[in-house]
């Protein structure tokens, strides 16, 4: 069963898009989806992480809207002088 979630996510610009969640009451991730497994290189020093998805969600997204650029909150050119 699906349990969907609408999240806002950036790609190249940020856009709205309906996902699935994980599910809470999972036994084997304890609803965080995953599983992350830590390695090592020949040396035995930390190389990085690779995730296992968990059975109970998919990992899909489904792009709803893409969300408009909002205008710089400091106009260029506006002083940065104390009003008083």
């Amino acid at each position: 069963m699906l349990r969907l979630r609408v999240k806002v996510i950036g790609w190249t610009h940020r856009v709205l898009t309906l996902t699935d969640t994980p599910r809470p009451d999972c036994p084997d991730c304890q609803g965080d989806g995953g599983t992350a497994h830590d390695y090592g290189d020949h040396n035995g020093e930390y190389a990085g992480t690779e995730w296992e998805p968990c059975p109970c969600w998919t990992q899909w997204a489904v792009i709803l809207l893409p969300l408009p650029r909002w205008p710089r909150r400091t106009p260029p050119g506006y002083s940065d002088e104390p009003p008083f």
